[in-house]
């Protein structure tokens, strides 16, 4: 049999999907229209998509660290508390500009994390877990015995009383936009990138990663520091938002329950999973919150069957039936003939 040219099969391999082609442009869109968000409903409203906002940055977060660095922290509300406190301290008391203070409050939180990642580096699985916890309780104590900081019944935030009561709710509304935009941005390029590559091997076995070239402390170190970098600017959005700061509510370990339930519960290890994580838990606060305790059993009760049964997500079980992404974060192959 004699082989043409066109018999020869040709092999094309592309970041780029035909969903991703659709769906990068359609999140640009939805976040530009997202922009006019205050000039089209009521404020209630908008401070409601801000506290969204909050979780889809904080989920991402705790994803980028656990999801791709397999580190699995119940510390995360340090930096929470320490980028609202940040915020505090250099919008207030040094008089920095509120736009500039947020990235600013987010760099302190980044920092300290680095600092702290050598001390929580030595522990592994679950006793890392318990030291960040152990972490952040500490932070706690310590930023309670500042009479600066309002000791242990906090402080309020009064940067922000330059603005009226609507432009306050739209300005936060639009700080907690743009670094959500950053966040993502973030982790597409994180996740892209062949420091991304390495560190989904670290997240699978770190000694066949580091026998093949991946500095593990390094990019553990790196990843850490840049989830504390976006948790701290979360926290400062938080304190613009609620306009006071209490050590019990920042550092509670709510925060991080929160974060580990909407990225366990949208997908872990994906870009998609914390964002379809987030609008769940939006989703059920707003339609169950009025009915106490058994909201938080509906959650434990949805958390546990997804943890048991369906440990992709939501984005996993989307995944099993078609395989497709929103962002260009993978590879994709298909197939031809050369002409």
């Amino acid at each position: 049999m004699t082989t043409t040219r066109a018999d020869v099969p040709q092999v094309t391999v592309t970041r780029w999907t035909r969903t991703s082609r659709v769906g990068t442009p359609a999140v640009l869109v939805l976040f530009v229209i997202m922009f006019a968000l205050p000039f089209m409903t009521a404020l209630s409203n908008v401070r409601s998509v801000t506290d969204l906002l909050i979780f889809i940055i904080l989920g991402s977060m705790w994803n980028i660290m656990a999801g791709y660095g397999g580190m699995e922290s119940v510390g995360q509300q340090a930096y929470i508390g320490l980028g609202a406190y940040g915020l505090v301290v250099l919008a207030d008391q040094l008089g920095i500009n509120i736009f500039l203070a947020v990235p600013l409050a987010g760099i302190i939180a980044g920092i300290i994390a680095f600092l702290f990642s050598f001390l929580a580096f030595r522990l592994v699985g679950g006793y890392f877990a318990i030291g960040t916890w152990v972490i952040a309780e500490v932070v706690k104590l310590i930023i309670t015995q500042f009479p600066s900081l309002g000791l242990g019944s906090g402080i309020s935030l009064y940067a922000m009383s330059a603005f009226d009561r609507d432009l306050r709710i739209a300005v936060s509304y639009w700080i907690a936009l743009g670094v959500t935009v950053l966040a993502l941005l973030i982790c597409v390029l994180l996740v892209r990138s062949g420091f991304g590559l390495g560190l989904t091997a670290l997240r699978d076995d770190p000694i066949a990663a580091a026998t093949s070239g991946v500095d593990v402390s390094r990019a553990k170190r790196l990843v850490f520091v840049i989830s504390g970098v976006g948790t701290g600017m979360a926290g400062a959005i938080i304190a613009i938002s609620t306009l006071r700061v209490q050590p019990d509510s920042l550092f509670s370990v709510q925060w991080s329950v929160l974060m580990i339930f909407m990225v366990v519960i949208g997908g872990v290890g994906t870009i998609e999973g914390p964002i379809i994580g987030a609008l769940i838990f939006w989703g059920l606060r707003e339609a169950l919150a009025d009915y106490g305790s058994l909201y938080l059993i509906l959650l434990g009760i949805i958390a546990i069957v997804f943890a048991l049964f369906f440990r992709g997500g939501v984005w996993g079980l989307i995944q099993k039936r078609r395989r497709f992404s929103v962002f260009p974060t993978g590879y994709s192959t298909w197939f031809g003939r050369l002409k």
